[in-house]
């Protein structure tokens, strides 16, 4: 499983003065507690529980679990006949056991230089006892669920924790998303009450959320679904006279006036929440939940079919951020840490919320999406945004611990390094990437001009169902090769198999999966348990099917290459979109593509690729003839795209993913775009078709 030595060649290491500090500091180190993980789950997890508190201690076996759709039903039990609540753990246990209740628990900083405001723990405890009370009197209790659909604030985190701290379970909705896909989310996991803010900018553009949120209340009851309460938040709303924030609010007042938001008022199902909050007592004991109740349920994106909602549990969920959040960024008490990611996604419940709160960490919390920074600096006038502006956060609250996604890296590319040399960035130790496999020319960029060549950069592989990390790199112990995701962590067990089920050893490329559980991993799809185990468990009996491709090279470290969806049949011959993306992209001139496949009468598919250029680059034939040598030169021949198309810009959705779905439609001309509701930037379309290369 792990090498018995660390490789020596084509790898980088990590600086000595980092390991000196690190948790676990060696290979050596590194390999022997994972076959501890291994071998003694009890043992390993038992360390990491005795860390938190349990109103009663388990009785049962540690990790119980079925993966064998053909033994019966599927399962994983963590814990089981322990109680515990995760509010408890991460705010009270934290001030009264650890004494850091005047620690900074998030540094908030708004869309623009000013916005911004500090939240120690016993404050953000406050705040959670009282919107919690807010909660048990609208008649919230254990195992109701919430609907939250709020931008980043402070409050959005009050919301959720408040949730967790009565029992009740939250299902977050990405504040980008539609009207409809809130009312499907809002419909299929029975929530009784939403929670929502007036509403907030993207860059320069107004969204009114409260009119969007109206609109998927109004369809929920077009459904004959009634949702009793809606509680708003005035996030941009305020009277003329006030000057700091509202009575039971933690973000600040708005800096920009907002004449045209628009906040309808429904008297009968709206509540404010700043009114409920001045009558709410700070105090609210905690409900003691068993180990497997339902934390909160997710949705993944739901680009093909009905979204599912994807429903994590209360205490191996917790060991598990925790657990990983420690270990992966190498925390210490001093760091200041920055995650750039969204609350709406599982990378904002995990290392946003619950992994950096469990550990009593120190958060910046930004508005704003990085990507925009960078997608409005042509649009809005100086100074802000700055391309600089995400160095410039990390030297205003000395950041540490930066983690990212590669979206972003390949975006600032195109700026070049000008920007970030602008900054010291030097309080800077440890760099992390999420959210897709990132290539190895975004790595080294990442790695030499953001982090001057001394901070690792962990290239995390995880998902919505898996909770936490499952492939990463640990900062110190394990040698880095850019593009990887190097080896499991702790109690993970993966394995590549063949298109029959067949699990291949040593260097093997093929379908990743896992064959036994980690406590942080999903338990079911909300209301649909044949779902979960028709799409995870089905098609290789015994094994957690993750839908992704992997390799693994002779030093045993794992790449992921890929959707299995996302791997095309070209003349009988497997390939990964991605690995041609990455192969474009190392052409200086190229600073991001995306790979789709559409029809071929002979191939069977034929590779369509489109291409941004970095900036004063221009498009000619003789850049379209070099990048289809760089491919044929790096993969092979097969994999010569048939169409290189020019995209000046790509369709993403607000988290900065390319939605390769309407790539797809692009590529085979096909003008119905289905559902484009979360299109960060709808103009593109008309110009990627009017690129269009000719497929017939």
């Amino acid at each position: 499983m792990i090498p018995d030595k660390a490789p020596k060649k084509d790898v980088l290491h990590a600086a000595e003065d980092l390991k000196k500090e690190a948790h676990i500091s060696s290979f050596e180190a590194f390999k022997e507690l994972y076959e501890k993980s291994v071998e003694s789950p009890e043992e390993f997890w038992g360390d990491v529980a005795k860390d938190f508190f349990w109103k009663t201690k388990h009785t049962g076996q540690f990790l119980d679990y079925n993966f064998d759709v053909t033994k019966g039903k599927i399962f994983v039990k963590c814990m089981e006949g322990a109680t515990t609540n995760i509010c408890y753990n991460i705010l009270d246990h934290n001030i009264h056991e650890r004494q850091l209740g005047d620690r900074v628990a998030f540094y908030w900083e708004g869309n623009e230089p000013g916005d911004e405001k500090t939240v120690t723990y016993r404050e953000l405890l406050e705040q959670v006892c009282k919107f919690a009370n807010v909660l048990k009197s609208q008649g919230v209790k254990k195992g109701d669920r919430v609907s939250i659909y709020m931008p980043m604030v402070i409050e959005l985190v009050v919301a959720m924790l408040a949730c967790a701290r009565i029992g009740a379970v939250h299902s977050i909705v990405f504040a980008g998303f539609s009207a409809e896909s809130l009312c499907e989310r809002i419909i299929d996991s029975q929530c009784s009450l939403l929670i929502t803010a007036d509403g907030f900018y993207r860059g320069d553009k107004l969204i009114s959320l409260k009119v969007i949120a109206d609109e998927a209340l109004q369809k929920c009851r077009d459904k004959s679904v009634l949702v009793e309460c809606c509680i708003m938040l005035k996030h941009l709303s305020k009277e003329e006279e006030e000057v700091s924030p509202s009575p039971g609010s933690l973000s600040p007042p708005a800096k920009r006036s907002c004449p045209g938001l628009q906040v309808p008022w429904n008297p009968e199902v709206d509540l404010c929440w700043h009114t409920l909050m001045e009558e709410a007592s700070n105090e609210c004991e905690p409900v003691w939940c068993e180990s497997e109740d339902p934390l909160f349920i997710l949705y993944t994106s739901g680009s093909t079919g009905k979204p599912k909602g994807v429903l994590h549990t209360v205490s191996g969920y917790m060991l598990y951020t925790a657990a990983t959040f420690k270990l992966v960024f190498d925390y210490h008490p001093d760091d200041i840490y920055w995650c750039t990611a969204d609350i709406g996604w599982i990378t904002g419940h995990s290392y946003i919320t619950y992994g950096p709160l469990a550990n009593g960490a120190s958060s910046v919390l930004v508005r704003e999406h990085p990507h925009r920074f960078c997608y409005f600096v042509s649009k809005v006038c100086p100074p802000y945004p700055d391309v600089s502006r995400m160095w410039q956060i990390v030297d205003k609250y000395q950041v540490s611990k930066f983690y990212t996604a590669p979206t972003a890296i390949r975006l600032l590319m195109k700026y070049g390094t000008e920007p970030v040399h602008k900054c010291k960035r030097t309080s800077l130790k440890i760099l992390g990437t999420v959210g897709e496999p990132i290539n190895p020319e975004a790595w080294q960029w990442f790695y030499s001009v953001v982090g001057d060549k001394r901070c690792p950069v962990v290239d995390t592989f995880w998902q919505t169902e898996t909770g936490g990390h499952v492939l990463t790199p640990l900062p110190a112990a394990t040698p880095l090769k850019p593009g990887s995701a190097t080896f499991p962590f702790f109690g993970v067990v993966p394995a590549i198999l063949n298109e029959s089920g067949e699990e291949l050893e040593g260097p093997s490329e093929g379908y990743l999966v896992f064959k036994k559980p980690w406590p942080g991993v999903m338990r079911t799809v909300y209301g649909n348990h044949e779902r979960f185990e028709a799409t995870y468990f089905k098609k290789f009996p015994g094994y957690y099917v993750t839908g992704d491709g992997c390799r693994r090279d002779k030093d045993g470290y794992y790449w992921i290459t890929g959707r299995i969806d996302d791997m095309l049949n070209v003349s009988g011959h497997l390939l990964s979109t991605a690995e041609v993306e990455s192969a474009l992209v190392e052409h200086q001139a190229v600073a991001e593509a995306a790979v789709v496949g559409t029809p071929h009468p002979v191939k069977g598919e034929s590779l369509y690729c489109f291409v941004t250029l970095a900036d004063g680059i221009s498009y000619t034939a003789a850049l379209e003839a070099e990048l289809r040598q760089q491919v044929r030169e790096r993969i092979g021949a097969i994999a010569t795209p048939d169409y290189i198309q020019n995209a000046p810009g790509l369709p993403k959705t607000r988290s900065g993913k390319i939605m390769r779905r309407v790539l797809r439609k692009i590529a085979s001309n096909q003008r119905d775009m289905g559902d484009v509701s979360t299109l960060a930037d709808s103009t593109v379309l008309e110009q990627l078709f009017e690129n269009r290369c000719g497929t017939a």
